[in-house]
Parts: structure tokens; sequence; C-alpha cells
């Protein structure tokens, strides 16, 4: 029997800790009997986090997501939105997955099997350069990027936003999984929302998840 899972549904249970440049510190826990991944201040992969993201593959819907060809992950962390395509969802098609730190993609090979996928394509690179240069489009778009509990100020640039809507397909959807806790970054949001708005994308809002995400749910007007 594993004790430190079988403690852990009365205290998390630390078992691995690794400094990284981007994220600082990445740690591998055992949390009410389950692996997790968490950085200093925020839970990354298998927590919350993984709650999140199936509540907003949820509000795409199952079955729409199975008949996608293509989806682009940016962000990868311990993986879980993967293996909730791969495993809960039954998504057969192809994902290509960007992350900017290789220390990540370590433990997630690790720990969490992430490279017994086989649909899968694992990219080093960082994300806003990698939208620039692809020449690929994608039925799904999930934007998940955190360098521990904030979000990068690129995410938010018009030109990100410009080069998502040349690899999205034209009736393809955008995920994209914000982080809400101060009164500057709920006006970040609304002003991002606006500009979407402006470039003819329709956004449904979901506030609120798990306490303090917002998933936003991006389309082309058609």
């Amino acid at each position: 029997m594993n004790w430190k899972k079988l403690l852990s549904y009365f205290v998390p249970i630390n078992i691995y800790q690794k400094k990284s440049e981007i994220n600082k510190s990445l740690e591998i826990t055992w949390n009410n009997g389950k692996l997790v991944l968490d950085t200093e201040n925020t839970n990354y992969s298998y927590g919350s986090l993984e709650r999140v993201l199936r509540k907003g593959l949820f509000k795409i819907g199952f079955e729409k997501i199975r008949s996608y060809n293509s989806i682009l992950v940016l962000g990868v962390a311990g993986g879980c939105v993967i293996k909730t395509l791969a495993n809960e969802i039954k998504f057969e098609g192809n994902i290509t997955a960007v992350e900017i730190d290789s220390d990540i993609i370590e433990l997630a090979n690790q720990y969490f099997g992430l490279n017994k996928f086989k649909n899968l394509t694992i990219i080093i690179d960082d994300a806003e350069q990698f939208v620039k240069k692809t020449q690929n489009t994608y039925n799904l778009i999930i934007v998940d990027i955190f360098q521990d509990n904030v979000m990068p100020d690129f995410l938010f640039y018009e030109n990100f936003v410009i080069n998502l809507q040349k690899i999205i397909k034209a009736d393809g959807i955008i995920l994209f999984n914000t982080i809400a806790t101060t009164m500057i970054e709920e006006i970040r949001n609304d002003r991002f929302v606006k500009q979407m708005q402006i470039r003819n994308i329709t956004v449904e809002r979901f506030p609120n998840i798990e306490g303090k995400n917002e998933l936003l749910i991006l389309k082309n007007k058609i």
C-alpha cells in the first residue's frame, strides 16, 4: 500500500521538488489520493486546474470535440487537459502541445505518463513565437499559459489574437483559461473581451470557475 497516497487524504505529501528557470519551483505532491503538479503559488495540473479545463471542454461539447481533426494546446504543464481529451473525451485526432519549460515536460513524462499518448506531439517553444510561425490550422486551440500564478502580458496583446485567428479554422473554437483575482485582472479581461468583439469574435464568459478562474470561449462570427 502506498502510505503517502493514503496519508494525502488528510494532508498533502510533497514527494519531489525542482527548481525551474521559468516557473521557479515545480512540486510533485500527493493530494487527496492523486498526484498533482504545483508551483509555489498555484496548481499546475491534476488538481483544480484539471477541473477548470474539463468544465471548459464540457461547455464546448465532448461530441463536438470528438469530430475535430486537430487540437493545439498552448501551455502543457503536467498534461491534464491532454489526458482528459484522450481518455475521457476519446479524441483520436492530432494533438499538438506547446510548452516553453522543458523541466515541466520531464516531470510530466515521469510522473503522469505524458509521453504515452500516441496522437500527441510535444514542441518546446515559446507559444507567442509558435503561433507566429506555424503554418498549420486547428479546430480547437486551448490557451492555458501561466508562470506560477501570473499570466504573461503577451496573451492579451492584439498581435497574439491576430495570430490565433490565422491558425484557427473558420468554424473553430479557442478555449482561453484566465485568472481574475484582482480588480486589475478583471479590468484586463473586460478590455480583452471588448477587443475580441471589435475583431468580430464572439465571446462566452464563464467567471468564478473553481473560485478564481474565468474561462473564455472565443469563436469567429460566421
